[in-house]
């Protein structure tokens, strides 16, 4: 389910202070990168992947690879980082506004 702009606001206010959990250097996205954030937005829902300068990948094409493999949704993608959003399925932490 896509979401509204007014979610992808709320999600950003959410994702301001928070810390990138993972950090893709020069190898750029690798099975274990995908890993890390898997089992980081299963515990957080909401997640920073920052990308390094060396990192080969393109910012929008690692955003999108992600948000495919870990069925997540881009909430923004701002310079050298992507925040990812994909609610837990049993306890979800985040209520997000309607529309």
């Amino acid at each position: 389910m896509p979401l509204t702009g007014k979610q992808r606001r709320h999600l950003r206010a959410l994702g301001h202070h928070l810390e990138p959990v993972v950090q893709l250097g020069k190898l750029g996205l690798t099975d274990s990168a995908t890993a890390a954030v898997e089992a980081a937005i299963e515990h957080h829902e909401l997640v920073k992947v920052r990308l390094g300068t060396e990192c080969p990948n393109d910012r929008h094409e690692v955003a999108g690879k992600l948000a495919a493999a870990l069925k997540a949704e881009p909430a923004q993608v701002l310079g050298r980082t992507i925040l990812l959003y994909r609610r837990h399925p049993k306890e979800p932490k985040i209520k997000l506004p309607k529309g």
